[in-house]
């Protein structure tokens, strides 16, 4: 955006109706439930953008991250089988499987071999496998790839682990986080509405629940991303809510490493007849992320869900991450994303610079590897 097409939105702006909204996001103030509401309903799609970038750039530059990761979705099978889901089976279903420690030890050397420096592990709720398999799961993982982080299991696997082994979620935390655990990943938080939760997803944990995990691994040391998926029955006020939920516990804690707005997929679930969410929601809700959680450094435009060229444009829209080169995922592939499967560094590099931005390459925690200039 030009210096002088900048300042011309800003005008505007100031005598539009977003003006208060504007002057408190210049001012650096905290935005309320209300002033949500009205940037997630305003069709102003450019103006809500321009305030999220003022704020983007306030927080952190013009850097942008990526990452060098694997994802490993080492089970299918899955107890829940949630309406809003297309990857769990049912353990006798055709396509269903559970992948033994030597696969994942495999795909984990693969994966040290192309010099990741993240393997992301997360699966279905198979009430089959034992409290041990979990911890020799990341042990294995540790010792393929001893350079990587593992970010591992989203809050509704520690508790449903837990549950099977019968210890309190802070003991299975500390226990993995022994076996070579570094950070959690922030799926499974859908949306905290409970009615709209029990239409989704009924037999998943509530939204305080969800919280309550994430809160202990953040008092234990272990930090975690963040979700919030839409784009199916949810309103304004829902999205909202959830994005003020994020901001108490963080203002708590400060565990938090990055949100990740999870755009829905419809696709073979139980609500294939839905459209989905448009671009402009897709936009829409990574700015108004960006400025309702001014405690959070990193807004992720996950390109996976949203599609490279997208995730791009999200970069003058609040977005300073667009996570990584993935390489193999199945959970969002079958409910309908028509996305690749890898997507090679230079890639990340080309779009960044493309953008006006600077790339870095980091790891899981953010440390930076390297800065492209």
């Amino acid at each position: 955006m030009s210096r002088m097409t900048s300042e011309f939105i800003r005008r505007e702006l100031l005598r539009g109706e977003l003006a208060d909204i504007a002057a408190r996001v210049e001012a650096g103030e905290r935005l309320s439930r209300e002033d949500g509401i009205r940037l997630m309903e305003c069709r102003d799609l450019l103006a809500v953008g321009y305030l999220a970038d003022l704020a983007r750039r306030r927080t952190c530059d013009d850097v942008v991250y990526f990452i060098n990761n694997a994802h490993i979705n080492y089970t299918n099978v899955c107890q829940n089988l949630c309406e809003l889901c297309a990857f769990g089976k049912e353990k006798d279903a055709p396509g269903a499987y559970t992948m033994t420690l030597e696969e994942v030890e495999a795909k984990a050397r693969t994966a040290a071999a192309a010099g990741v420096t993240e393997i992301h592990i997360v699966g279905g709720l198979n009430p089959e496998l034992p409290y041990d398999y979990y911890l020799e799961l990341v042990k294995t993982v540790r010792r393929a790839a001893p350079g990587a982080c593992i970010q591992a299991f989203d809050a509704v696997e520690i508790d449903f682990i837990a549950s099977r082994a019968g210890l309190p979620v802070a003991d299975v935390l500390q226990e993995l986080r022994q076996a070579g655990l570094d950070s959690l990943p922030g799926g499974g938080a859908e949306i905290f509405n409970p009615d709209l939760r029990r239409r989704l997803c009924a037999k998943k944990i509530d939204g305080r629940r969800w919280l309550k995990v994430h809160e202990t691994a953040h008092r234990l040391g272990i930090p975690t991303n963040a979700t919030m998926l839409y784009g199916h029955f949810e309103t304004a006020a829902d999205r909202v809510d959830h994005l003020l939920a994020l901001r108490e516990l963080q203002d708590r804690t400060g565990g938090f490493l990055a949100f990740i707005p999870l755009a829905f997929h419809p696709t073979n679930t139980a609500f294939s007849h839905l459209p989905g969410p448009t671009g402009v929601d897709d936009l829409k809700v990574l700015a108004v992320s960006r400025l309702l959680l001014d405690n959070f450094r990193h807004i992720k435009a996950f390109w996976i869900m949203m599609g490279p060229k997208l995730a791009q444009i999200a970069l003058h829209f609040g977005v300073n991450d667009l996570d990584g080169t993935v390489r193999e995922e199945h959970i969002f592939h079958d409910a309908g994303a028509t996305t690749p499967q890898y997507q090679p560094p230079e890639s990340f590099l080309n779009s960044i610079r493309a953008a006006g931005r600077i790339p870095v390459e980091r790891d899981t925690l953010y440390r930076e590897i390297r800065r492209y200039v």
